[in-house]
């Protein structure tokens, strides 16, 4: 049995919070640097991609946040079952690494509390939306995630019949992301969920944003559903933050796992341009 320190992870949590909001991703750099000049033919879309490649290396430069909203803090957490957990509790220590990263980080803090009346700030932008799996080994892996509202705001849950098929889900998933517009700042990178239950398709649809942008689904049906579904939503004209052009999403990501026979729960939850996480292994 291998020990780990609740310490440990709360200072790692904090660690990834500031991170995340502060250094985009190569993958994501590498797909906008792909776009700007390789894809987008607008010369509002190219300005836009010129901006927001700047805004990484001022962020970078500076230790300045990516984007004012630093969003829900969303912790997956994969936990071997060989692990132990030592002076105190994991969730906790999760929220407690939210609390110092958020708090010592100078990221904005956005969570509130009763939701539909209140709506008072924790001022420290907990609670995590965490989301735990338990996995052979004796590691823990911590990957936190800033979730951002306005494109969080556009998921959607579609509760399809069998009977739609591969048409239904390309239908559904273009038509969420051609009623989002411009809301989720693209471009964008678009996760979705096929499969299980509605509440697992919708964690499957976000878990797909963590896969590096752009790598396609080692299943190849999958795979090439998510390449349809990508030239489909650039095919809207949406474009960089809906200023019109022809990439309105970097990538699609998809997960698939079985559901019941009477059902196809489709989730999407789209990811805007700046697709922040970072993630260590304990």
């Amino acid at each position: 049995m291998r020990e780990i320190q609740a310490s440990v992870i709360a200072e790692t949590v904090a660690r990834l919070a500031v991170e995340a909001n502060h250094f985009l991703g190569e993958d994501v750099v590498a797909a906008l640097k792909k776009a700007r000049f390789e894809i987008e033919e607008s010369p509002q879309g190219k300005d836009v991609l010129d901006q927001l490649l700047k805004n990484v290396e001022i962020a970078k430069e500076g230790a300045f946040p990516l984007c004012q909203d630093t969003g829900v803090a969303v912790v997956s957490i994969e936990l071997g079952q060989d692990a132990h957990i030592v002076g105190g509790d994991l969730i906790p220590a999760i929220h407690e690494g939210v609390r110092k990263g958020y708090t010592d980080g100078y990221l904005r803090k956005s969570m509130v509390g009763q939701p539909f009346s209140a709506r008072k700030n924790s001022k420290d932008n907990t609670p995590a939306m965490i989301h735990t799996e338990i996995v052979p080994g004796g590691q823990l892996k911590i990957i936190v995630m800033p979730k951002g509202g306005g494109c969080e705001n556009m998921s959607a849950l579609g509760m399809l019949k069998p009977a739609d098929g591969r048409q239904g889900v390309l239908d559904f998933v273009t038509s969420v992301i051609d009623k989002a517009g411009s809301n989720p700042c693209p471009p964008t990178i678009v996760g979705v969920g096929i499969g299980g239950s509605a509440d697992q398709a919708m964690w499957l649809a976000k878990k797909s944003l963590l896969r590096p942008v752009g790598q396609p689904n080692a299943d190849e049906e999958t795979a090439a559903l998510e390449k349809d579904l990508l030239t489909r939503i650039n095919n809207l004209g949406i474009g960089p933050m809906g200023l019109g052009g022809r990439v309105t999403s970097l990538a699609v990501h998809a997960l698939v796992v079985p559901c019941h026979i009477a059902s196809m729960p489709v989730g999407v939850n789209v990811q805007c341009h700046s697709a922040r996480f970072k993630e260590a292994v304990l």
